[in-house]
């Protein structure tokens, strides 16, 4: 089976090449990805533990789920596409900000993506895939932003970063 390919951008989300995963995460070269949010009818967003045997941020919380867009398909296709493989359902999406971001790990790899943020509403339980996903739950926006103050540790830095960009877009877009 093929490595993953991610699709390489430039600062203007232009799309410059193609790499394996792994390697673009151990050059910190910038890649396109996007990241979902779902919300349900109380505006709870739905987070999940990731994986125990995960290569990077095993058992850390994180949003809805994400993942790297494949060469030809839109935010939109990749983020349904991803929310069916680890959540076990999917939902209509809606684009929302996108911004660059870089997260270095101890194992030496790095995060360095120009995300792409998609919003989703879903009132079920999901169905997660336990290679994926350990554990989810729904949490209040306020929650979320406490539990990262009191306990950032049980967060992945991704999530933390793109937490605190979308959080100020919704306070901004609700006032």
């Amino acid at each position: 089976m093929q490595e993953e390919q991610v699709i390489l951008v430039n600062e203007k989300d232009e799309q410059i090449g193609l790499m394996p995963k792994m390697e673009a995460h151990e050059k910190a070269l910038l890649h396109r990805a996007f990241s979902v949010f779902v919300f349900n009818e109380n505006n709870e967003l739905m987070i999940q533990q990731r994986a125990a045997h995960k290569y990077h941020s095993p058992l850390l919380w994180t949003n809805t789920c994400c993942s790297h867009q494949r060469e030809g398909e839109s935010n939109i296709e990749a983020g349904k596409r991803r929310l069916q493989e680890e959540m076990g359902f999917t939902t209509d999406l809606q684009e929302s900000i996108s911004f660059i971001y870089k997260a270095p790990f101890d194992n030496g790899l790095t995060e360095h993506e120009f995300d792409h943020i998609l919003i989703g509403y879903y009132n079920e339980e999901p169905d997660i895939n336990p290679e994926e996903v350990a554990s989810w739950k729904w949490m209040s926006l306020e929650a979320v932003k406490a539990d990262i103050s009191e306990l950032p540790n049980l967060y992945t830095e991704w999530f933390k970063i793109i937490f605190e960009k979308f959080y100020q877009h919704i306070n901004i877009t609700e006032k």
